[in-house]
């Protein structure tokens, strides 16, 4: 399994808070590690948490605030402190870095979406290595993609990697608490029950300083595992991990892909965007969804929550309200409301106008 790790091209490295702040010097072996894989011909861009850690410290600040101003404002402060340290670390190695900074936004809007994508593939293409950051100073609830191992692992399909590392302090995923003896997992198959165990096994969030945990690492593979994309979640505290994972060898939890990949306009509609309502379906529509791959028709839906727009993301959950699929809906809400459970031939007298006879298109519906 591991060998063939060697034949990726395209590695993403994910580096979190914690990691950065308890290892004065680990952007420094970070970006040696870096700049020995490159010399393989190997492209690699990196997702790096430490600006709000920086900022804290050279405002002084003891604790991690609660409040968003202060955030924003350590972040401002600990962004620049952040680069200066990437750039020294790569420009011994006669590499450029380039700082890339994103909010949900950025990858819930289609065009934008695209605008960034284009960005790093160019960037690439110049030989540069894009340092990829949350742009705290300027996100709010609405807009924070909540942490970066969600940010990691959506960029799997944002530049169409071959391979995600997340760099922790702990030596991978085990089958329980670490600290109770429980074994370290260097396996987890593509199959979702194998996932889902392994995210009960998963802690909470992590330090005082970031906001992940082995949690959102697993669900980070979860999601770019959805797009064919494997992922190692292994210490950052070794020598040359990277490295040492593009050579085959073992370290850390592997989280094999699915088989069936998801293309990147679908992985897009499943995971960048957030529901802004949702459709309740009966049984009959759920199977057609599910079973057969039918597009949804409004005769199936039997309830409609939420204020959305037509365009937007919604949920399709069936009577018991459960979510099993993800799509973008043909009408708005109020048109939703007026037409659920009826035949599409009765669409265009009660609405005044059809523009499709499916709410949902099966091109723009994912399984989840």
């Amino acid at each position: 399994m591991r060998e063939t790790l060697r034949g990726a091209r395209r590695v993403l490295v994910k580096i979190g808070s914690r990691l950065l702040a308890e290892e004065p010097a680990m952007v420094e072996r970070l970006c040696d590690d870096v700049a020995a894989v490159r010399a393989q011909g190997i492209e690699v861009l990196i997702v790096t948490s430490g600006a709000i850690a920086l900022g804290l410290s050279r405002l002084g600040w003891r604790t991690r605030p609660r409040d968003l101003p202060r955030l924003q404002a350590a972040a401002a402060v600990g962004q620049g402190q952040l680069m200066q340290r990437y750039d020294a670390a790569l420009r011994r190695h006669g590499l450029v870095p380039a700082q890339v900074l994103l909010t949900h936004d950025d990858v819930r809007h289609r065009g934008r979406y695209l605008a960034a994508r284009h960005a790093l593939l160019c960037l690439l293409e110049a030989g540069a290595v894009p340092v990829i950051n949350e742009n705290d100073t300027v996100s709010t609830a609405e807009i924070k993609f909540g942490d970066n191992d969600l940010l990691a692992a959506l960029c799997t399909s944002l530049i169409e990697a071959d391979l995600l590392v997340i760099l922790t302090d702990v030596d991978g995923l085990h089958a329980g608490d670490p600290r109770t003896g429980a074994p370290l997992l260097p396996l987890v198959r593509e199959a979702d029950q194998d996932l889902e165990r392994a995210a009960g096994m998963a802690g909470g969030a992590g330090s005082a300083l970031g906001t992940g945990g082995m949690a959102s690492k697993v669900q980070a593979a979860r999601i770019a595992a959805r797009f064919g994309v494997p992922t190692v979640v292994c210490s950052g505290l070794t020598e040359r991990p990277l490295a040492t994972v593009l050579d085959g060898q073992e370290r850390g939890t592997l989280f094999l892909p699915r088989q069936d990949r998801l293309q990147s306009r679908k992985h897009w509609i499943a995971y960048a965007l957030r529901p802004q309502g949702y459709l309740f379906v009966d049984e009959g529509a759920r199977r057609a969804v599910v079973e057969a791959g039918k597009s949804l028709l409004p005769s199936g839906i039997v309830r409609v929550e939420g204020d959305f727009e037509a365009g937007e993301a919604v949920a399709i959950c069936d009577e018991g309200g459960v979510e099993f699929a993800r799509g973008l809906c043909a009408y708005e809400a109020a048109a939703v409301r007026l037409i659920a459970g009826r035949h599409t031939s009765e669409v265009e007298s009660i609405l005044g106008y059809k523009d499709t006879d499916e709410v949902i298109h099966r091109n723009d519906l994912v399984l989840l």
